[in-house]
């Protein structure tokens, strides 16, 4: 029977780490995922876990620990920010590349500089393209729920890729909310125990690690870390089918939010989905068809589903909490409209850059989205494209 309980996000990641009770823990502190690793520390210390807690010196040094963890047979997990995932940077790609399902909390924050502590996905969007899973998290429930799934998806036969379960930092991260949270003995029955097929500490198949891959064969291996990637996504469908019938709570890989009969769309991650889910019902009220896509899987992108999903609407706003300083739009934009080319879905989409360094967005900022969105499908006028929300000029 599921418990009800009040918990911040990070309180809430902690606690589904106490549950998963992971071989080893590697992390150094930084704002705002600081609370994680600090607040399993507790649990390492009273003795409600076992894991090998490594309080090591760096970032660079907490994802080595969990390569090294990983690679000898161990299920491990970490925990960072912006800055702390910036220094971690070689070894995001090394992990990804040794087929390591290393599970990372990754509380979003803006990358300096100039130095900033506040929210944006500035720290995400840059490893976009690392071989990592990334789940995104619009409130303290899902970023709880999706670190349950998490190693039942790294950890695939089919997978065996790292994952990171993304929340906003400060809003969620530290954010009282309520909260259902699963029994102990249920989440180890449903998280299960993690076997690898191939270790270091498996004497009876001696193996390296990391040797050097030269041209006869790197380019075959990271044709296998994008089958990978494509095959995670049946995956998390399948994981997620499982942790419905166990909780009831379902997820896909994006959540349709009176999608179904909308002409105007916001597509958007994380916790601007509430306040978007808002603007949305008020519009309705109104009798402006407003809908929601709430990206929750970036990778694997799941750009055909998305197409399809969209297809019918009249106008798209896609949302990104990042700049890719490109002259062509944020991330999600440009996955989104090369995905409308290669489906071949002619809707009109613009990109709006929103909240860098923690800026506010209200609920006027997402409703005067939708006011442009109604232009664009009344005129057919996309106007310029790239364009920013709640920017002071």
């Amino acid at each position: 029977m599921s418990i009800r309980e009040r918990l911040s996000g990070n309180e809430a990641s902690a606690t589904a780490m106490k549950q998963i009770n992971p071989d080893v823990v590697a992390a150094f502190p930084i704002t705002p995922s600081t609370e994680i690793p600090q607040y399993f520390s507790t649990f390492v210390a009273n003795g409600t876990v076992d894991t090998e807690f490594v309080a090591v010196e760096s970032e660079h040094s907490a994802m080595s620990a969990c390569i090294g963890a990983e690679a000898a047979g161990s299920r491990a997990m970490t925990a960072t920010s912006a800055n702390g995932l910036s220094l971690m940077w070689e070894m995001i790609y090394i992990a990804s590349s040794l087929r390591l399902p290393i599970v990372m909390s990754l509380v979003n924050r803006a990358v300096s500089g100039p130095l900033n502590i506040h929210n944006d996905h500035s720290d995400a969007m840059g490893v976009r393209d690392s071989g990592w899973i990334m789940m995104f998290s619009e409130n303290n429930q899902e970023a709880y729920d999706n670190l349950l799934m998490a190693h039942r998806i790294a950890e695939h036969k089919d997978v065996m890729l790292p994952l990171m379960v993304c929340q906003d930092g400060f809003i969620t991260s530290h954010s009282i909310e309520n909260i259902m949270l699963e029994e102990d003995s249920e989440v180890k029955k449903f998280v299960g125990t993690y076997k690898p097929e191939h270790y270091l500490l498996n004497r009876k198949e001696p193996i390296a690690i990391g040797p050097l891959d030269v041209q006869p064969y790197l380019f075959e291996h990271k044709a296998q870390q994008a089958d990978a990637m494509r095959a995670s996504k049946q995956v998390i469908l399948d994981v997620a089918k499982d942790f419905e019938a166990w909780t009831g709570r379902k997820y896909g890989l994006f959540e349709e939010y009176k999608l179904d009969d909308a002409e105007l769309a916001i597509v958007c991650v994380n916790s601007t989905a509430g306040t978007t889910k808002f603007v949305v019902d008020k519009l309705r009220e109104q009798g402006i068809k407003a809908g929601l896509l709430k990206l929750r899987v970036y990778r694997p992108f799941p750009g055909e589903e998305i197409s399809k999903a969209l297809a019918h609407v009249k106008a798209v706003a896609v949302l990104d909490k990042s700049d890719s300083l490109n002259s062509a739009g944020g991330a999600i934009f440009t996955d989104i409209t090369s995905s409308f080319q290669v489906h071949r879905v002619n809707v009109p989409t613009i990109n709006y850059i929103y909240g860098i360094g923690g800026r506010d967005t209200k609920a006027d900022d997402i409703e005067s989205v939708y006011k442009d969105l109604e232009y664009v499908a009344k005129t057919g006028d996309l106007g310029i494209p790239y364009r920013y929300l709640g920017l002071r000029r």
